[in-house]
């Protein structure tokens, strides 16, 4: 299957099953592409436009992490309709694995920023972490044999959407800033497991368009194969040229691939991890991670590491020349706080976390000249000249990261595992997946 394959037909303008002209900016009706569906039924992990119910979410996520599962808008359905092809290029998967990643949590406790509204459709199936079975093209009822696995590269843009020419992102490989992620042959959705018309990885049946494909090795187990997606986020992260120390803030899975890239594509770089628990330490260590630091000790010892001093009171301290550049992996207000003090003027704050809404103090962004940035997604790296998703499996096999997924459990169990997901590091874990494969092939 040809990765880079673009579908010959011009969807743009073209009518979908809600009805809508997509990309014309219609209004869509009140759930996106509710509609009739395709040739039969499947188990999913739903989540609905229902705002008393999000609500509901968010305070139960308040008081406990990921407890939004049991109160929000997510449930379990053995009937969900089997998505349509939207057209040429689009295939039929059977998810045998999909992770629980940080965006998942945020959705399911209330705490996603009203920013993806218009990039989301209604009712989703989330996943987006996937490593599945191609099926027989067009036969939704069709078992795999196995011999074909591929992992998914999520985001949907011009290709996926029959967008003619491609926007000038996608032409250059940076799917990740496609600008049409609301527009063309399919539903809003900025990645598959936000869009009503793709189906997610937390199902066992979705579709997916033959460029979003990558084949996985037959060596290479579905464990190291689901952590393919966030291992080429953090892959993204890494793409620079770097040669001073840096900091990684945060020890999750985001945050421990981040150091296994760093590591492994910037050899001999200097790498201080900022962790919280034990597991997460000897991990760092093992990835790459020179210095291990816990929150409160940060500052100190980017003072020790850079010869440097500081000023302040206690309360707000600032180091005089700190490192040139941070990893935030976490998002939150304290992180991005604490990484700007520990920058060194005219230093690089790279956010790889979904911030979301945060309360900051800009002033040292502005005293010290810092460059914030964002990282997101994937494409193509262009101080290696290589596809991200390349690089990511390179990665995954030299680190053997697939011995970082640490639980998996069936959709039946989704609020116990959604709650093992939002506690992961406090309970020495890093990814948790759902597990689609039958007891036959788990067993295998």
């Amino acid at each position: 299957m040809p990765e880079t394959a673009r579908p010959t037909a011009r969807f743009v303008g073209v009518p979908n099953r809600a009805g809508r002209r997509v990309g014309t900016g219609a209004p869509a009706g009140p759930d996106g592409c509710e509609r009739a569906g395709g040739d039969g039924r499947v188990k999913a992990l739903v989540f609905e436009r229902k705002p008393a119910k999000y609500a509901a979410a968010m305070a139960a996520g308040k008081l406990v992490p990921g407890g939004g599962a049991k109160v929000g808008p997510l449930r379990l359905r053995g009937d969900h309709d089997v998505p349509d092809l939207p057209g040429p290029g689009w295939h039929y998967v059977k998810p045998r694995l999909a992770g629980i990643c940080g965006s998942d949590l945020a959705t399911i406790d209330g705490r996603s920023s009203r920013y993806f509204e218009p990039i989301v459709s209604f009712p989703f199936v989330p996943g987006h972490e996937v490593v599945a079975d191609l099926v027989d093209p067009g036969d939704p009822k069709a078992e795999p044999d196995g011999s074909y696995r591929v992992v998914l590269e999520p985001v949907l843009g011009c290709v996926t959407r029959g967008i003619e020419p491609v926007c000038r992102f996608c032409e250059r490989g940076d799917l990740g800033n496609c600008v049409n992620i609301a527009f063309g042959g399919i539903e809003p959705g900025l990645q598959t497991g936000y869009c009503c018309e793709t189906g997610g990885g937390w199902s066992t049946l979705m579709i997916a368009h033959e460029s979003q494909l990558h084949r996985v090795p037959a060596d290479m187990s579905d464990e190291s194969a689901v952590m393919i997606e966030p291992a080429a986020c953090a892959v993204h992260a890494a793409d620079a040229t770097l040669s001073e120390p840096v900091v990684v803030l945060g020890a999750g899975t985001l945050g421990l691939l981040t150091i296994a890239a760093l590591a492994h594509f910037h050899p001999g770089l200097e790498i201080m991890a900022v962790v919280k628990h034990p597991e997460q330490r000897r991990l760092a260590k093992l990835l790459g991670a020179h210095f291990v630091v816990e929150p409160s000790e940060l500052r100190r010892g980017v003072r020790r590491w850079m010869g440097s001093m500081a000023f302040g009171d206690g309360s707000i301290d600032n180091v005089t020349d700190g490192v040139s550049r941070v990893y935030d992996c976490v998002g939150s207000s304290d992180s991005v706080q604490t990484a700007m003090s520990v920058l060194a003027p005219g230093g690089e704050l790279r956010l790889i976390g979904m911030a979301g809404n945060v309360e900051l103090d800009l002033t040292p962004l502005w005293h010290k000249e810092i460059n914030l940035r964002g990282a997101y997604a994937y494409g193509y790296e262009d101080r290696f000249e290589r596809r991200t998703f390349d690089m990511a499996f390179e990665l995954v096999q030299a680190k053997d990261l697939g011995r970082l997924v640490s639980a998996t459990y069936p959709l039946s169990r989704y609020e116990e595992a959604i709650g093992h997901a939002a506690t992961a590091g406090a309970r020495g874990a890093v990814k948790v997946a759902f597990d689609l494969r039958d007891e036959k092939e788990r067993n295998r």
